[in-house]
């Protein structure tokens, strides 16, 4: 028992002189926690440059409006709504797809027309892939400004 508070009694000391010599060591040097940064310059006006290309890019492909899409399917099955997809991408790449899901069914459209009569053009050709029918919807589509015709 005695041997048990000699030896509490050195750890105790020991590790009070530890951190007495962290603490006087950390003043001795002047240290006072904060981080100083040299950066070039020249890295603030990158980073300035690459947020207006961003903002820029990310404006222009976001340009959105009144328009029309192809109701190609609404089924309960994922499977069959994929495959529908796959048929729009295989027969018409130009057409841009869009699948979600709406519980309990799965939707997919197809095109970004701004004249119905682009739509009706396609809602003919589909027709021949999707027997049950494709219908044209109105809706918020995406378009490119600097081009005309935008599928």
């Amino acid at each position: 028992m005695r041997n048990m508070k000699f030896l509490f009694a050195i750890a105790f000391l020991f590790f009070s002189t530890f951190l007495f010599a962290q603490d006087s060591t950390w003043r001795k040097h002047g240290d006072t926690g904060l981080v100083r940064v040299h950066k070039d310059p020249r890295v603030e006006l990158l980073i300035k440059k690459q947020a207006q290309i961003n903002e820029e890019t990310s404006r222009n492909s976001r340009k959105s409006g009144k328009g029309f899409r192809l109701m190609i399917i609404s089924t309960n099955s994922r499977d069959e709504a994929i495959a529908a997809k796959t048929t729009v991408y295989t027969y018409f790449p130009e057409l841009k797809a869009y699948l979600w899901h709406q519980s309990p069914y799965y939707k997919l459209k197809a095109g970004n027309f701004k004249e119905r009569k682009e739509a009706e053009e396609y809602q003919k050709r589909l027709n021949a892939y999707f027997p049950k029918g494709v219908f044209i919807m109105n809706d918020v589509v995406e378009y490119k400004p600097d081009r005309e015709e935008e599928y």
